[in-house]
């Protein structure tokens, strides 16, 4: 499971991250899942203090240099993060980007979670080989209607996708994933995995929620 904490404002709460990390790992460890937290880059140094699996939200096509605000993916190996998100909705890069960041960061040893929103491009990125794709129909995300019910036919057809690239990537299913029933059916169609937000970093108890969408991952 992949919690992308994007800019809500609940991210930016130092204390609330420091106990979602501490969560994580507890939970991981009891149900021997993996858990990613991708969280904006001023958290992402701290909370690689206390939990090992941190990601970003973003990085940028381009190396180190005179880059004003740009966070080059070679960066992520000297801080020793172990991944970031690509290509999501809310931050679309042209193809070409895409694939230059993903090669940079497979050059380094670091993660790519590369985000499609179609089987279409799905399959498109494979051919670059990320360690995981993300499919989420834009439309649906933060709607709280699941991908896993409203449109099953994305997670499979990306699977499909996938497997007619030969390569073998792990698939993520995300937009509206909100209960261990979307995460549940998710698994049944195929996927390894979820990419959720809203659903944690908006609920009263987001340790509940964090608790009840890892349950279903056990049997992965």
């Amino acid at each position: 499971m992949a919690i992308n904490f994007k800019a809500y404002e609940s991210a930016f709460n130092l204390s609330l991250a420091e106990n979602i990390a501490k969560e994580a790992s507890k939970i991981t460890s009891s149900l021997g899942i993996r858990i990613i937290l991708a969280v904006p880059s001023v958290l992402a140094l701290k909370l690689a203090e206390v939990y090992e699996d941190i990601y970003l939200e973003h990085v940028d096509p381009v190396g180190f240099g005179a880059h004003t605000g740009r966070i080059p993916p070679d960066s992520l190996k000297t801080l020793g993060i172990k991944g970031s998100i690509i290509n999501h909705s809310e931050h679309k890069l042209v193809l070409r980007d895409v694939f230059k960041i993903i090669k940079n960061l497979n050059g380094v040893g670091i993660e790519a979670l590369a985000c499609g929103d179609t089987p279409a491009e799905v399959a498109a990125l494979a051919y670059a080989l990320p360690a995981m794709i993300a499919v989420e129909p834009p439309e649906l995300i933060g709607t709280g209607i699941p991908v896993s019910k409203a449109k099953p036919e994305v997670i499979t057809d990306s699977l499909e996708a996938i497997r007619r690239t030969g390569k073998d990537i792990p698939l993520l299913a995300g937009a509206g994933i909100t209960s261990a029933a979307d995460v549940a059916r998710a698994v049944e169609l195929g996927a390894k995995g979820v990419l959720v937000a809203s659903a944690v970093m908006k609920a009263k108890d987001p340790f509940k929620v964090i608790r009840e969408l890892a349950e279903p991952l056990s049997s992965v």
